[in-house]
């Protein structure tokens, strides 16, 4: 599965030399066979079972994530969309038959699915191997060659990817170019024919702009404040232990996490109590001790989260430690909403709790908001699950389980205005770095 030609790209790699060696490489039609697309999945899989442990190593020193979450959350999650796609592609790639207007017959339509040509994939830091790879998976089963850019806040995720990937794949149809703001820059002054974006919206707007210049299309997988209702009448205790898990997965660093808290009539004393204990219970008296719970990426970050603990009364957490980037999940209680906590992403274990009345005021409370990359509720009400489904607007609507839609293939995954525009995972990845091409034939009897 290993290859010893040498790669196209390495940190130090001229942009532009590299993305014509990929253009050049896509010209040829060696990416469009099904059986090279089939070929570069199982090298891609041989590598993460290969070298999962190496991996694993690199998420702990740059994140702190300890092994069972970061084999679940990026090897597994990346070997399940690997696998599925494999299950699935042969079917997924076969031209879809269209209706003929009778004024045309005879005659037959169909659509095709024409890979784009040369990807970039920028990946983010949080989650940085699998948001490098399952795009990956999408763009290589479509027939493209692809250009990685890993995040530079993982430098040892970066590093393990840059090494590894083009030994197992086809170094001339797959490159990673490492770096920072300089290198991302200069290859966003390449042409290329999608490009795929993971991160805040403020690069986002970068990219979008670049990509603009070339007409280029974007996938943009941006963020935003998740928020998650909770009605009266539902089980506390199992809810308190669901938004828990969802929101301090990562300490907190989950694009889709639950950013916030919005009790509706009387349920916030209650829940209160009960997240408490549903923090206990998952981490322990002093989750510091918890091999499993991660870290803050830097300093940066660190002390723009501390800096939001007075937003509220806090219910349990609050203990930091800067020195080893330490902030214990935190819930804070009586959050006004302009409060500093409400005013942009938290992206870190810090859970405001917002007491609205009503169902009303919670439905206005998220409109009167950027739309959210993800709408979580508890309730017992399905006439209130159908006012969120058709009075809001959010990239995905769960009930009764945050997070848990990321890792359903069968799912389009995707933002709505500012919290991304685009989809991906399964048959969505292969419609994204797609061209889908109209096809008429007419006889001429």
């Amino acid at each position: 599965m290993t290859s010893t030609e040498t790669p196209p790209a390495t940190a130090a790699a001229d942009p532009a030399t590299v993305v014509a060696g990929l253009r050049a490489t896509f010209a040829t039609g060696r990416t469009k066979p099904l059986a090279w697309r089939l070929a570069q999945l199982a090298a891609l899989r041989a590598l993460l079972t290969e070298h999962a442990d190496e991996f694993l190593a690199a998420l702990r020193a740059d994140l702190g994530k300890g092994p069972t979450e970061a084999y679940r959350t990026e090897v597994g999650f990346t070997l399940n969309e690997l696998d599925h796609t494999v299950a699935h592609l042969e079917e997924w790639l076969r031209p879809k038959p269209a209706a003929v207007p009778e004024v045309f017959r005879p005659a037959e339509a169909r659509v095709i699915r024409d890979p784009l040509g040369v990807v970039l994939v920028i990946a983010p830091w949080n989650y940085p191997l699998q948001l490098a790879l399952a795009p990956l998976v999408g763009a290589l089963a479509a027939g493209n060659t692809v250009l990685v850019k890993p995040s530079e806040l993982a430098p040892a995720t970066s590093a393990a990817i840059a090494r590894l990937l083009p030994r197992y794949l086809d170094p001339q149809a797959v490159a990673v170019v490492e770096g920072a703001v300089e290198e991302t820059t200069a290859l966003l002054e390449q042409r290329f024919d999608h490009i795929f974006y993971t991160g805040n919206g403020a690069v986002g707007r970068i990219v979008m702009a670049a990509a603009a210049r070339h007409l280029t299309p974007v996938t943009l997988e941006l963020g935003g404040k998740s928020p998650v209702l909770v009605e009266p009448g539902v089980d506390l205790a199992a809810t308190a232990r669901r938004i828990a898990r969802g929101k301090f997965m990562n300490a907190g660093q989950t694009c889709v996490a639950p950013d916030y808290v919005l009790a509706i009539g009387d349920t916030a004393a209650d829940l209160e109590a009960e997240l408490a204990g549903a923090v206990r219970a998952a981490y322990g008296e002093d989750p510091s001790a918890d091999p499993e719970y991660a870290r803050i990426v830097n300093g940066r970050h660190f002390d723009r989260l501390t800096a939001l603990l007075d937003s509220g009364r806090v219910v349990t957490g609050g203990v930091h430690d800067r020195a080893t980037r330490y902030l214990a999940p935190t819930v804070l209680a009586e959050v006004a909403p302009d409060a500093p906590v409400m005013s942009a992403e938290i992206f870190g274990p810090i859970l405001p709790i917002v007491a609205v009345p009503d169902l009303d005021a919670a439905i206005a409370f998220v409109n009167e908001r950027d739309k959210p990359l993800a709408l979580y509720a508890f309730t017992a009400s399905e006439r209130t699950k159908e006012r969120l489904a058709t009075e809001t607007s959010s990239g995905a609507l769960a009930f009764g389980l945050p997070v848990s839609h990321l890792a359903m293939p069968d799912l389009p995954f995707g933002g709505v205005g500012e919290s991304g525009m685009g989809r991906y995972h399964g048959e969505y990845s292969i419609d994204t770095f797609s061209h889908l091409k109209a096809v008429l034939d007419k006889p001429l009897g």
